[in-house]
């Protein structure tokens, strides 16, 4: 960050009184603008016994496949951002069933929040952000192909789940290794 946002002049990296970290702060207007982590909602769109997918159509990692999810909105609730993501890539409605998955990816700011979802028609089609959708079943999930560490350790955790069909939430940090 260069300028401020608030009045247009430089900002400078400084420690503001009353704080600990380094923050970019207008010495012109005194405005701190702070910079947090973005939030990533998505949810695993369930039909019976399949889940839906989606073929990424941008970066990064594009042409791989993942979940609906991308990045909260304002004035929007986890759920409703889920649910916005789902019709986004997948052109599909879903009910949100409940929390299924909370990642920490601190090495690019970001917070991945995952629910179920159940899709509330069998109709779906590729979005604007994706190049394909598909329903698979558990033993068809293009492991090798999957775009991102947090979604690979959720479905992962999601089939096991399922054997009992107990979904509790779970908590998990990816770190830049396992990129």
């Amino acid at each position: 960050m260069k300028y401020c946002g608030n009045c247009g002049s430089t900002v400078n990296l400084l420690i503001p009184d009353g704080d600990n970290l380094p923050r970019h702060v207008c010495t012109e207007c005194g405005m701190i603008h702070y910079q947090n982590p973005k939030i990533v909602a998505g949810c695993i769109p369930e039909w019976q016994s399949q889940i839906l997918l989606c073929r990424r159509a941008i970066e990064p990692r594009l042409g791989l496949w993942t979940i609906p999810a991308g990045f909260m909105e304002n004035g929007e609730t986890l759920q409703q951002a889920a649910q916005r993501e789902t019709y986004e890539e997948a052109c599909a409605d879903v009910d949100i069933k409940g929390l299924y998955s909370i990642f920490n990816l601190p090495h690019v700011n970001q917070i991945y929040i995952i629910f179920r979802g159940q899709l509330k028609e069998k109709e779906f089609a590729p979005g604007l952000e994706s190049l394909e959708t598909a329903l698979f079943e558990q033993d068809q999930i293009p492991w090798a192909e999957m775009a991102f560490p947090a979604v690979i350790k959720t479905l992962e955790r999601y089939f096991e789940d399922r054997k009992t069909n107990q979904y509790p939430t779970f908590i998990d940090t990816i770190s830049r290794k396992k990129i």
